[in-house]
């Protein structure tokens, strides 16, 4: 039985353009009908595979955006993709695909960085860029469960103009449980005081201590992903307890 899933998962399948939604100049989110979709964990990807007209393909992995299931999603499943420059399959993602165009799609995939409403202990949410897709996932998750469990997202973006999913993290960061902070590398809002990158001190100011035996989960481009990972280390977090993802 479980092999029969795996086998399924790992085969490629048509999925459906059911919505798009603009969420920066450079980013969108695809809403898709899969079939037959087997349900997915917080925090996994799925390949997404296009086929030339000469026959040439090009594959990407993408974080699912979306909680499975969620009273936001129905039966639909959700990608948010930030284009690459020069990139082979983001582009046509972000700004040619449309309403009712097919998408071939495999998944989901990935086990280590996924978050259950029944895992034990806070959890630590530190995002760089579109390495926010998953992080909201799991915030999604953390709604749709009513969970109490205390989250706290550090999301890092460039500008204010850079933030995705603008809306829906200030809706979920209503909730008692869960803390939103955002880092601004280059552009800050009014009245923001501060302007740089993650560094020991939001760390220590702004992310769970030590002693609070968080789950952290981390996920952006990769030279984020490791200093990130050594600020938590050298500020006494235990590896075991930090998990990232990467791209780039």
């Amino acid at each position: 039985m479980e092999r029969t899933a795996l086998r399924r998962r790992l085969m490629w399948q048509v999925a459906t353009v059911a919505d798009v939604r603009r969420e920066t100049d450079t980013a969108r989110t695809i809403v898709l009908d899969v079939p037959d979709w087997p349900g997915h964990l917080a925090g996994q990807h799925l390949d997404v595979r296009l086929t030339a007209e000469d026959g040439y393909r090009a594959s990407r992995s993408y974080s699912i955006a979306s909680a499975w299931p969620g009273s936001d999603t129905g039966s639909t499943i959700e990608l948010t993709v930030e284009q690459v420059p020069d990139g082979e399959v983001s582009p046509y993602l972000v700004d040619v695909l449309k309403v009712g165009d097919p998408l071939e799609i495999r998944g989901p995939v990935g086990g280590w960085f996924v978050w259950t409403p029944d895992q034990d202990g806070p959890v630590q949410l530190i995002g760089g860029g579109s390495g926010v897709v998953p992080l909201r996932a799991m915030l999604r998750a953390h709604a749709a469960a009513g969970s109490t469990t205390p989250v706290r997202l550090l999301y890092s973006v460039r500008r204010p103009e850079s933030v995705i999913y603008v809306s829906d993290l200030k809706e979920l960061a209503t909730s008692d449980d869960v803390d939103v902070r955002l880092v601004y590398t280059r552009e800050a809002p009014a009245g923001e005081p501060r302007v740089g990158r993650i560094d020991a001190d939001v760390i220590e100011r702004h992310a769970f201590g030590p002693e609070a035996g968080a789950t952290t989960y981390v996920c952006g481009p990769t030279p984020f992903v490791e200093t990130v990972a050594d600020l938590l280390v050298a500020a006494g977090h235990d590896p075991a307890h930090v998990r990232t993802e990467r791209f780039g």
